[in-house]
């Protein structure tokens, strides 16, 4: 094999093994992405939720974390959601308005 194949042939593996792992890696920011987007939303929620519970967009939008958090309204029984978004740059997480079961379906836990 010429040194200009072997070149190419490593290169190639090369790339092919970069690319795995950083599919992997991507993988697992994701993941990390979506358990951070859960944490600050369910924080955002305690004083307005018991027992909040979140289903979160695994990727947001290009600037926001996005998730619904549920649960039970503070002082009442019924089980109501909210919009949560999360600045990617600063992680700050706000809740939109109170939404109940007629306004959106709220999902099981």
């Amino acid at each position: 094999m010429s040194k200009t194949m072997r070149t190419a042939t490593l290169l190639a593996a090369a790339l092919a093994l970069c690319a795995g792992t950083a599919e992997a890696s991507s993988d697992d920011a994701w993941a990390a992405f979506a358990q951070t987007v859960e944490t600050k939303c369910l924080a955002a929620a305690k004083d307005m939720l018991d027992a909040p519970r979140a289903v979160v967009d695994p990727f947001g939008s290009e600037s926001y974390g996005l998730a619904i958090v549920t649960g039970t309204a503070k002082g009442t029984t019924t089980e109501v959601s909210h919009i949560c978004v999360m600045n990617k740059q600063t992680q700050a997480a706000e809740l939109g308005s109170e939404l109940g079961a007629d306004r959106v379906a709220v999902p099981a836990e």
